[in-house]
């Protein structure tokens, strides 16, 4: 760390310390816990890695089999099934899969854009990602799906002080990037998912703290109306070894000399990049946003069902606008190329 940071705990001194805490609680969501969504999330984030799948998939087919023959049993005895209906659904899509179908996530490169076969995470809830967004936000509602929900709390990978604020680290149900965590600042308040200029400048120090442990470190940020799922303010944490394509120094974003397919904005201060922001929020203009060390990047956009896209884009958010392409289809993995991957980038673009 920092020498002036305050962040100390053991989860954040370097990267083998997280993915080890990471791991170690999948692993303990499937030996303490005989819950089905606490099941589903440790089966999705085992197979975004190939090195978890195989540490992980012996107890993972045995726990499918054992959710298999509960369910089944309780059908025919006609008892209910009082799992989460999101929960049950998923794994209703799992059992005519099969769990000899399943497989880790596949990668592979298109020009400078990433690629992933990822099947499981095209079973996630839509919730408000399948919706139109009128604005730019709406108010918090108890009632909707939030963090503060009691069955959750399992799924909290760390919670404490973090930078001057309470925080909690989630693992995120559907993984798509390095250890992905959805990092919620002071759940209890209560705040809905509309960034303010404290939160902007929160995220700037919390990234900037983080690197001298975490090099690699990264929040992903969607507004409402930019794809975010859930309307209670959190950012997405990842850590991983190579930049996201839209760090790349071939663009003019970054002193570059090539135009990148989707209008991006690079900011060295959380000041610049606020003045942004707000003017987004005035004009009512959905937005993502990629937190790095001393570098955030903006992107103003259509918002989500304002426009067509192509059948195999499953929604364009933070990760897509980075230049990371998620895909549930293996024909799609094998067959798009360059020119598919910055067309369909384009299409979101304000200044198409």
């Amino acid at each position: 760390m920092r020498a002036d940071s305050p962040i100390t705990a053991p989860l954040f001194s370097s990267p083998g310390a997280l993915r080890s805490a990471f791991e170690t609680g999948l692993s303990d969501l499937l030996t303490q816990y005989d819950e089905l969504g606490t099941f589903i999330l440790a089966l999705a984030n085992a197979a975004s890695e190939q090195h978890l799948w195989d540490a992980l998939r012996e107890p993972l087919a045995t726990g499918f089999n054992r959710f298999a023959c509960s369910m089944g049993a309780r059908v025919r005895a006609g008892l209910v099934l009082d799992d989460a209906q999101d929960d049950l659904q998923v794994f209703r899509k799992l059992l005519a899969l099969g769990f000899e179908k399943l497989s880790a996530t596949e990668y592979r490169q298109a020009g400078c854009w990433e690629l992933q076969y990822n099947p499981l995470r095209s079973l996630r809830p839509a919730r408000l990602t399948d919706s139109s967004a009128p604005g730019i936000s709406i108010p918090f509602n108890a009632d909707d799906f939030n963090f503060n929900k009691p069955f959750l709390r399992k799924e909290i990978l760390w919670q404490g002080w973090l930078a001057g604020r309470h925080a909690a680290l989630f693992y995120n149900k559907y993984p798509f990037i390095e250890l992905h965590g959805l990092l919620v600042p002071q759940p209890r308040h209560e705040l809905p998912q509309l960034l303010t200029q404290r939160d902007n400048e929160y995220l700037w120090r919390l990234t900037g703290e983080l690197s001298g442990t975490l090099p690699g470190i990264g929040f992903g940020y969607n507004s409402y109306g930019a794809c975010a799922s859930i309307n209670h303010l959190h950012f997405q944490m990842f850590h991983r070894e190579r930049p996201l394509p839209v760090a790349d120094s071939r663009w003019r974003h970054n002193g570059g000399g090539e135009a990148y397919p989707v209008s991006c904005h690079g900011f060295n201060s959380p000041a610049e990049a606020w003045q942004q922001i707000s003017g987004l929020h005035d004009s009512g203009t959905s937005y993502n946003l990629i937190y790095l060390p001393d570098r955030v990047y903006c992107l103003p956009r259509k918002k989500q069902g304002s426009h067509d896209h192509a059948k195999w884009v499953g929604g364009i958010a933070w990760y897509e606008l980075a230049g990371g392409f998620t895909l549930f289809s293996r024909e799609d993995f094998e067959r798009l190329d360059k020119g598919d991957l910055e067309s369909e980038l384009s299409r979101v673009s304000l200044s198409a």
